[in-house]
């Protein structure tokens, strides 16, 4: 299976090379505005590469029995939906509300072929009922598919962050002797970094909706399905996450409170005043790599072996990155 993950990666890298070359040819670039974090026209919808490889060697190793049936459907359907509205809304405009609608739809197709939110619990009491753990799987998954749309602004970030949160999620397993479920993130983080040797600042392409949708749904299903094997799991990978839900929902709060409407285009992330104060893009996103290596990882595996309340682990992990998101003015008006 090794092979077929390096094939993949390879893959992923010609197939963006390819793309931009295609987008160069038919002027398919994203041009600088007043909210963009870049100067230059570039190439978008490089994306494309790593969602088409990720689920075509998805598709083998499920012919393998390597992954569930269940899984792979979920993956394939979610996956692929979010991957096409954002492939639509790059080449052309879906409104607010559709995009919306099938976020819900690809979450809910997502969550039903995994079975549901695992069994979770707060501070050792179950989390929700069955019913309403739906409604919090559901508000989960569009959150999380959004905010990776939200947090992909600069150079490398949002490629970055999926290969280290699906490197330490496969640590994870490997620690805990969950070794089958190591095969999905890494298939994901190789395809990734196929795209990152062109995403890489200074970018030559970028990745598009089609792409940062794809990574946040692909990132919430691996996550849940964490959870199913080892509920601490879960906490495990929602801790990796931490800077991206913590810089986007901090930021989100704050312009909810002004009154602002969410969804229009800004540059009030604090990663995006970071990129400015500090007049480059790959600092910023190497200093992300950094906050996962050596903060946000060994408090997920400390959290999954020494059998920590997954809560606690999570705040504990996601409370200097609150103070980091106060000190780059996450949310300030512009």
């Amino acid at each position: 299976m090794i092979w077929l993950i390096l094939a993949a990666g390879l893959g992923s890298l010609l197939m963006t090379a390819a793309l931009r070359r295609y987008a160069l040819a038919r002027s398919l670039l994203d041009i600088p505005n007043a909210r963009s974090s870049h100067s230059l026209p570039t190439p978008r919808g490089g994306g494309v590469a790593f969602v088409a490889t990720f689920l075509i060697a998805a598709l083998f190793l499920g012919w393998n029995g390597i992954i569930a049936p269940g899984l792979l459907y979920g993956l394939m359907g979610a996956g692929g939906l979010i991957a096409l509205i954002g492939f639509m809304d790059d080449h052309g405009h879906i409104a607010a509300r559709w995009r919306l609608l099938g976020h819900f739809a690809a979450a809910g197709w997502g969550l039903y072929w995994l079975g549901g939110m695992p069994p979770l619990s707060v501070f050792g009491l179950a989390l929700a009922p069955a019913a309403l753990g739906v409604v919090i799987g559901l508000l989960y998954l569009v959150w999380l598919l959004n905010l990776y749309n939200f947090m992909d602004g600069i150079d490398g970030i949002a490629s970055i962050e999926a290969i280290c949160v699906c490197m330490g999620g496969g640590l994870l397993y490997w620690m805990t002797g969950n070794t089958q479920a190591i095969w999905l993130p890494m298939l994901l983080a190789v395809t990734v970094a196929g795209f990152l040797f062109w995403n890489f600042p200074p970018a030559r392409i970028f990745m598009g909706d089609a792409g940062s949708g794809f990574l946040g749904i692909v990132l919430g299903l691996l996550a849940l399905q964490a959870g199913w094997i080892n509920p601490l799991l879960f906490w495990g990978w929602l801790i990796l996450l931490g800077v991206f839900v913590v810089d986007a929902t901090f930021t989100l709060i704050r312009r909810l409170t002004r009154g602002e409407k969410v969804y229009e285009a800004h540059r009030s992330h604090a990663y995006q005043y970071a990129s400015r104060r500090h007049g480059s893009h790959l600092p910023v996103s190497l200093s992300v790599a950094a906050i996962n290596l050596l903060w946000l990882l060994p408090i997920a595996a400390a959290v999954v072996i020494m059998k920590v309340d997954g809560v606690l682990g999570t705040l504990v992990a996601y409370a200097p990155l609150t103070l980091l998101a106060v000190k780059y003015r996450a949310g300030e008006r512009e």
